[in-house]
C-alpha cells in the first residue's frame, strides 16, 4: 500500500507562486508515473501534471504550460509542482497521484493511489 501526502497550498495573490510537495511512502516510488489533479468547488477532477516514471518526460493540461512545473526526486520519494504565474481559476484542491505504469495518462481513473489534497486559493 502507498500513501500520499501533499503540502504547500495556501492562500497567494494572482501571480503569486506556490509550490506543492507529495511524499509517498514506500521503497517503490520510483516504479511509478506520478500526476498531480485539481479539483474546484462543484466541478471534477482535472487533469494537472504528470511526470513519467521511466524518462521524467512531462505532460502539462494546455491552461498551465509554461507557468506550472512538474519535478520529481526519487532519493527523497517525493514529486514537486511548481505553480508560477497563478490566476484565480487555479482555484481548487490539488491531489498528487501514482500509477504503477509508464504510460502517460491524463485520465483520474488509471490511477493507483491519491493523496488527500491540499487547497490552493488565488485570490484577485
Amino acid at each position: 500500500q502507498v500513501q500520499l501526502v501533499e503540502s504547500g497550498g495556501g492562500l497567494v495573490q494572482a501571480g503569486g507562486s506556490l509550490t506543492l510537495s507529495c511524499v509517498s511512502s514506500g521503497r517503490a516510488f520510483s516504479r511509478y508515473t506520478m500526476g498531480w489533479f485539481r479539483q474546484a468547488r462543484g466541478k471534477e477532477r482535472d487533469f494537472v501534471a504528470l511526470i513519467n516514471r521511466s524518462d521524467n518526460s512531462t505532460y502539462y493540461e494546455d491552461s498551465v504550460k509554461g507557468r506550472f512545473t512538474i519535478s520529481r526526486d526519487n532519493a527523497k520519494n517525493t514529486v514537486y509542482l511548481q505553480m508560477n504565474h497563478l490566476k484565480p481559476q487555479d482555484t481548487a484542491v490539488y491531489f498528487c497521484a501514482a500509477r504503477v505504469s509508464s504510460l502517460n495518462s491524463p485520465d483520474p481513473r488509471l490511477y493507483d493511489y491519491w493523496g488527500q489534497g491540499t487547497q490552493v486559493t488565488v485570490s484577485s
